[in-house]
């Protein structure tokens, strides 16, 4: 894991990906034109052409929800069941009420909140399972009353789903679970086959095709995000200890090779045996290959000048993870403008964010943090505007709004206003 300084970090691209979006593009096209032209038809072909398998069917059935039960652990049911309940809790705070307000002379406005009504949820399925990512893409939903929604999620070799998944499915309360991945899967949600009802918004994480083709749908639905690789950044200062930030760096580098981690410290010795450690644990892991990958593409330990130099390093970087792993974590969190979510302290671990605090973990990546937001509640409602006004109401500002259309040319504009004063 490469050590540089903050001045030379500044010098570097901050970021390393190699720009594929052309050539991943053509591919995604013409897989969203051959869903939309052949529907269920395409989407048997590109199972068969990407995961080797031919389906009967796409919808998995009650039958296989019930043996995906048989099949887990009652401790992983226990699991699930004890996020599933602090999830909830969360995003419970998240929910929006309708608004209105009355004025003199009869003027009632207002702001009316209602559910988007069809979801569709992406659930990745290629490297790893990731019955988390239901829970945390279902229960805003649920909660936001969403009346329908529907998994997409990449079949196992054997033509199934991984129980893990559906059983998360069961326990957050979806039914409609297709078996399908990749840019065919959000380009059936966007525009639906025969089999696959279209939504009117699809969320979740997925791969480069699955970003790119959520990129191309949008405006045709809607999407949460375009999703990149994982990310995290841990400001560690000489009270954090180098075997819990190597554990945590590596906990995100092991999602993936493209994922990014980051260290930010401030003074060489915790650098070197952060770096020490990272080399050390890295040997054990199960996913090493992807992790050293990732660590040896992405992983940079920066040396700051100061605190002040590694907030401004941050919000440079404006990461999906930050962990502040120093001393008074909580008396610095006004430093920090831009990053997905915050871990404070030193038994704060992002895997904590990710499975069980409560919390989304799908969270925005590449600097998307300056401008964007977690998963929540808010992403499966909607507003709309209330105006009411008497005719005295109307008639007292009506001159003001001629004046306006009548500015902007727009004569139809003031004629439906002046029609009412005759």
């Amino acid at each position: 894991m490469e050590i540089i300084t903050s001045n030379e970090f500044q010098q570097q691209t901050s970021r390393n990906e190699v720009d594929r979006n052309e050539a991943i593009d053509q591919t995604v096209l013409k897989i969203i034109q051959n869903v939309r032209t052949n529907k269920d038809q395409a989407l048997f072909s590109y199972t068969e052409q990407f995961d080797h398998i031919s389906l009967d069917q796409l919808t998995v059935t009650k039958e296989e929800m019930t043996i995906a039960r048989e099949k887990v652990s009652a401790a992983f049911i226990e699991a699930i069941q004890v996020a599933k309940k602090n999830i909830e809790t969360f995003h419970q705070a998240q929910v929006e009420k309708s608004w209105f307000f009355h004025k003199p002379d009869g003027v009632m406005l207002g702001q009316q909140i209602t559910p988007i009504e069809h979801v569709g949820i992406y659930v990745p399925g290629g490297k790893a399972a990731y019955p988390s990512t239901v829970l945390m893409n279902v229960i805003p939903a649920k909660i936001a009353n969403v009346a329908s929604i529907a998994i997409a999620t990449p079949p196992q070799s054997d033509g199934t789903i991984n129980p893990h998944v559906l059983v998360a499915a069961a326990e957050a309360g979806v039914e409609t679970i297709y078996k399908m991945g990749g840019a065919q899967a959000i380009a059936a949600f966007a525009y639906g086959t025969e089999t696959v009802q279209k939504v009117d918004k699809i969320v979740g994480p997925g791969n480069d095709y699955v970003a790119r083709a959520k990129k191309w749908v949008y405006g045709d639905v809607a999407i949460d995000m375009i999703a990149g690789p994982s990310e995290i950044c841990v400001v560690a200062d000489d009270t954090a200890r180098p075997d819990f930030v190597a554990a945590d760096l590596l906990s995100q580098a092991e999602h993936d090779e493209a994922a990014t981690a980051i260290c930010i410290t401030l003074n060489e010795t915790t650098a070197k045996q952060v770096q020490a450690e990272v080399t050390k644990q890295l040997a054990d892991l199960q996913r090493k290959e992807v992790a050293a990958a990732s660590i040896q593409n992405n992983g940079k330990i920066i040396i700051a000048n100061s605190l002040d130099d590694a907030f401004s390093l941050v919000n440079n970087i404006a990461p999906e993870h930050l962990q502040l792993m120093i001393a008074d974590a909580t008396n610095h969190l006004a430093d920090i403008k831009h990053a997905g979510a915050i871990f404070l302290g030193h038994h704060s671990p992002e895997p904590l964010g990710d499975y069980l605090a409560g919390p989304n973990h799908t969270l925005p990546t590449s600097g998307t943090a300056r401008f964007a937001s977690p998963l929540g509640v808010y992403d499966f409602m909607k507003k709309s505007s209330i105006i009411h006004y008497s005719e005295a109401a109307l008639l007292k500002e009506a001159a003001y709004i001629e004046t306006i259309a009548s500015m902007e040319g727009l004569e139809a504009h003031a004629k439906s206003i002046k029609i009412r004063r005759s």
